[in-house]
């Protein structure tokens, strides 16, 4: 009988054999000798053999088959050497196969390898298998008994990196915990790989150091095959987990063929053992293991850090047998004491050769951050130039990046600056109700968002780095609190003073830009910046909570001091309906009451009613609008509308609660801003009021301001110009801090607020503005931006579309309540500690190990070495607090000395305490 089989193509990792047929008979039938690979070849027409035949077609690749074969004949070869095989994971240069991963195709010449079932390296990347013959079977052959033998295998590939033995610490420590507890097989004589395993799995059980009381030995055995736990028969007995070496080439990849790294993860142990055999004589183990010599075998229990798991051991020890020297040693030693020892030269070599690219790039890092010199500063205005010269040439890429060409991005643009607007107004909104209480009315709201448009439209038209945002500040609120009790005290006009302060701040920031300060901020490393950048995060926090904290003592703690008329009001109102009175005593007295006598009932708007829904406002608008910004890694919807919902997170979530609190519980009193329309909004302060000792008393408060300033501006510009934005356009440090400058000096006569560079609105920024993707890395996953879109159309929209918000005042702006605006707070903050390394270091000490992320510095620095980093550098945090946020005004003003005392800290205090390659390795971006 003959039956005509359909074409049918396998990709990737799935292989059928149909039990039966002639082709099943010669792969599986028993031989006078082993095939420990069987290669299928493709024929020139796609299938094997004709179109049309018999099993006698089948005849010639028999032969064929058979020819691949390389090895000894052996009249009975062991049945373990006829089934055993090994995936290999494909690393850069260790290939590693496991059961979970990423896939990677490969390709040779053009041709396509199909690997059988009995094959010892099945490559289930690289099968691609066609049927397409006429076959007899048997005639009592159903369906179920074609598919009784089908085997199903996946496997993955992907590219391990050679471990830096200079830089992972984890290596070090890899090769000091097998030295101590040494299992070192010499001379194995096995020669099936089963037997070779068995053989090390014996070893470990008779070791007395490596002794694990709830460990099974033949359960391990079976684990690191791919059939573990099911019959041997008719399945695919292959190893689980491997990594080898391999070498790219012009014709291909080669393996080194001498040398074999077996992982498992095992349950049931309670630490990491490790196994190295020498054999006896060289093994074929079927095709790129062809002379196996070594066999590394590494056992860990899966709850590991992510720098101690099983692939992070054999890494170590793959890495140093990748070289055919050190392999070439470790034949010829005759003991276990001489195989230590090399193993301990070899990582010596390694750490030698691994410096060498290093101290290249510590030295090209070091030319890039070369020490400063006096004649740097005293070179008046070359970084002025330099900023113009290197940002002038691409000024009109600013303006049609994204909006003419290929790679148009008017859809995110709409989108970053509906966000922008929102996140330069409601700022705007709310420290200018700060500023109204504190001044008296004389910097109120109105003149907040009419200094930020001209500000912000400056800015985007003429900065060299138009992705910085500016604001005004909590820090610069505090200064304009400061200076109004100063006017208080010592009876000075508040104008003129103000406006004295700003003059002497843009003074010396034009001092500053001239003479190429900025050069300074090399100084900052990185850890420092993000101590700036955490605290100005928790002044969010904080001026949140202050704000909700005063609703609960006005609406819900108020009414407990007592009025005697209201309270007896209220009981002559309702004697007769049995009300709890307490209760009512406690509301506040900023309710109104009215009766209706014809019913009895009453309308009374209670404040802890108000308290209690301005803190789920608060919270509801930071759930929302975190929720939303989260949106875009959730499955739901089109993966444009969860960019779209992602960008607009802000936004919507300020809209949809400021219509929750205003219009749907409208009847519940809420905390709104003062509005009180001025007069005229560009009156010149009469700075000729103040004698000479109060103008030189304003120069010592526009210094310190300077110092504010100065560290904000160039802080806010390092982070958005980091690495990992990848920015393209340059930088421009000392035009945009000279820009600064110029800009608040027509604000301080003006009697309008300062505004500097904002954290972390600017990263922000530049975040909407960028294409980012996730990565997988060890199974954690992260997000890397790939491009940014770097314009000025943003910024000058949405500040364009601040100054006209000015007639929405007071309606509807006013309809946005104050527990919106810290809801705000919150959100910005919680946005802004995304990729704060500080604070990801302070999660680590909540976390278990194997949490741990795969991050640069945990692969190069102890953890110990991490945690008391770590810890010193919450201690600036906190003595940065606590000059930032003290009551004391005057101690506040001194906090930007305190940020300048962090550079002789970071690098004359904590090298004593901490090895200076540890904190570079922590202060590195990668």
């Amino acid at each position: 009988m003959s039956q005509q089989y359909p074409l049918k193509e396998v990709k990737g990792d799935a292989v059928c054999f149909v039990p039966g047929s002639p082709l099943f008979s010669v792969l599986m039938e028993p031989a006078s000798f082993c095939y420990p690979r069987l290669t299928f070849l493709r024929s020139p027409y796609g299938q094997f053999g004709a179109s049309a035949g018999s099993s006698q077609d089948l005849a010639p690749w028999r032969q064929r088959l058979t020819q691949r074969w390389t090895g000894p004949v052996d009249e009975s070869p062991p049945a373990a050497m006829s089934r055993n095989g090994y995936f290999f994971e494909e690393s850069g240069y260790l290939k590693c196969d496991t059961d979970d991963g990423c896939e990677a195709k490969e390709e040779t010449g053009g041709e396509e390898l199909f690997d059988a079932v009995n094959s010892s390296i099945v490559s289930g990347d690289s099968i691609r298998f066609f049927v397409n013959v006429n076959l007899e079977v048997p005639p009592n052959a159903t369906a179920e008994n074609e598919s009784a033998g089908c085997v199903l295998l996946h496997t993955s590939r992907k590219y391990l990196k050679l471990k830096n033995f200079e830089e992972e610490v984890r290596a070090h420590r890899d090769l000091d915990g097998f030295l101590a507890r040494a299992s070192i097989i010499l001379d194995e004589t096995a020669t099936s790989l089963d037997d070779v395993l068995r053989e090390m799995l014996k070893h470990f059980a008779e070791d007395p150091e490596n002794m694990e009381p709830s460990c099974n030995f033949e359960k391990i055995m079976s684990t690191l095959f791919t059939d573990s736990g099911t019959p041997r028969e008719g399945n695919v007995h292959l190893l689980s987990d491997t990594i080898q070496g391999v070498t790219a080439t012009v014709t291909g990849v080669q393996y080194q063929q001498s040398w074999l790294c077996i992982i498992c993860t095992i349950k049931s142990l309670q630490r990491r053992h490790v196994c190295i055999s020498r054999l006896e004589r060289p093994q074929n183990w079927g095709e790129n293991s062809c002379e196996v010599r070594f066999v590394i075998l590494v056992l860990a229990p899966p709850k590991m850090k992510s720098t101690k798991t099983a692939t992070e051991v054999g890494r170590t020890f793959a890495t140093m047998f990748s070289d055919i020297t050190f392999r070439q040693k470790l034949l010829e030693t005759k003991t276990e004491e001489e195989f230590k020892e090399a193993l301990v030269h070899q990582r010596h070599l390694l750490t030698v050769v691994n410096q060498r690219p290093s101290a290249m790039s510590d030295g090209h890092k070091s030319h890039g951050h070369k020490p400063l010199k006096l004649h740097e500063f005293l070179n008046v205005g070359k970084g002025i130039s330099d900023d113009i010269a290197r940002r002038f040439p691409v000024y009109a890429l600013d303006f049609t990046d994204g909006v003419i060409g290929n790679n148009k991005a008017i859809g995110k643009y709409i989108t970053t600056m509906i966000f922008l607007y929102f996140a330069c107004l409601l700022p705007s909104i709310a420290f200018g109700s700060l500023n109204d209480e504190n001044t008296r009315g004389a910097i109120d709201v109105q003149k907040t968002i009419v200094g930020q448009c001209i500000g912000g439209l400056l800015y985007a038209l003429f900065s060299g780095q138009p992705l910085v945002v500016l604001l005004t500040t909590a820090p610069l609120a505090l200064y304009i609190n400061v200076i109004r009790g100063i006017c208080d005290d010592y009876n000075l006009d508040f104008s003129a003073f103000y406006a004295w302060t700003g003059l002497w701040n843009s003074f010396f920031l034009v001092m500053y830009s001239l003479f190429n300060f900025s050069l300074l901020m090399k100084l900052f490393k990185r850890s420092t910046e993000e101590i700036i950048a955490l605290f100005i995060s928790i002044t969010f926090v904080l001026d949140a909570f202050k704000g909700i904290i005063k609703v609960f003592k006005k609406y819900y703690y108020h009414g407990r001091t007592g009025d005697s008329y209201l309270e007896k009001a209220r009981t002559d109102a309702i004697p007769s309906l049995g009300i709890n009175t307490t209760f009512l005593m406690n509301s506040s007295v900023s309710r109104s009451m009215s009766l209706e006598n014809q019913t009895g009932t009453h309308d009374v708007h209670y404040g802890r009613e108000t308290a209690v829904l301005s803190l789920m406002l608060m919270l509801g608008t930071l759930w929302l609008g975190h929720t939303l910004y989260q949106f875009k890694k959730s499955p739901y919807l089109h993966a444009r509308v969860r960019e779209i919902l992602s960008d607009c997170a802000l936004p919507i979530s300020v809209l949809t609660f400021s219509v929750v609190g205003s219009y749907i519980f409208k009847e519940i009193e809420m905390s709104k801003f003062n509005y009180n329309p001025s007069e005229s909004l560009f009156v010149l302060a009469p700075v000729q009021s103040l004698s000479i000792g109060s103008v030189m008393s304003a120069m010592g408060l526009g210094f310190l301001l300077s110092m504010l300033f100065f560290i904000e501006q160039n802080i806010v510009a390092s982070l958005t110009n980091a690495p990992e934005n990848r920015l393209v356009k340059g930088t421009a440090y000392h035009w945009d801090l000279l820009l600064v400058a110029l800009i608040n000096t027509g604000l301080s006569v003006f009697g309008l607020p300062w505004i500097h560079a904002a954290f972390p609105h600017s990263p922000m920024h530049v975040r909407a503005l960028a294409y980012v993707e996730e990565r997988v890395e060890n199974g954690h996953i992260y997000e890397t931006i790939v491009s940014v879109k770097e314009t000025r159309l943003t910024s000058l929209v949405a500040n364009f579309l601040v100054g006209l918000s000015l007639l929405l005042l007071p309606f509807p702006l006013q309809w946005i309540p104050k527990p919106v605006l810290y809801g705000l707070f919150l959100y910005i903050a919680l946005t802004s500690i995304d990729g704060n390394q500080l604070f990801e270091r302070v999660a680590l000490l909540l976390k278990e190990q194997t949490a741990y992320p795969p991050t640069h510095y945990i692969r190069r620095v102890p953890q110990r070495k991490i945690h008391y980093f770590t810890g010193l550098q919450v201690l600036q945090l906190l003595i940065l607090c606590g000059f930032g946020m003290s009551p004391l005004p005057y101690m506040k003003m001194i906090f930007p000395l305190i940020m300048i005392g962090m550079i002789p800290i970071r690098y004359n205090l904590l090298p004593r305490i901490i090895e200076a390659k540890y904190l570079d390795a922590m202060d590195a971006e990668h």
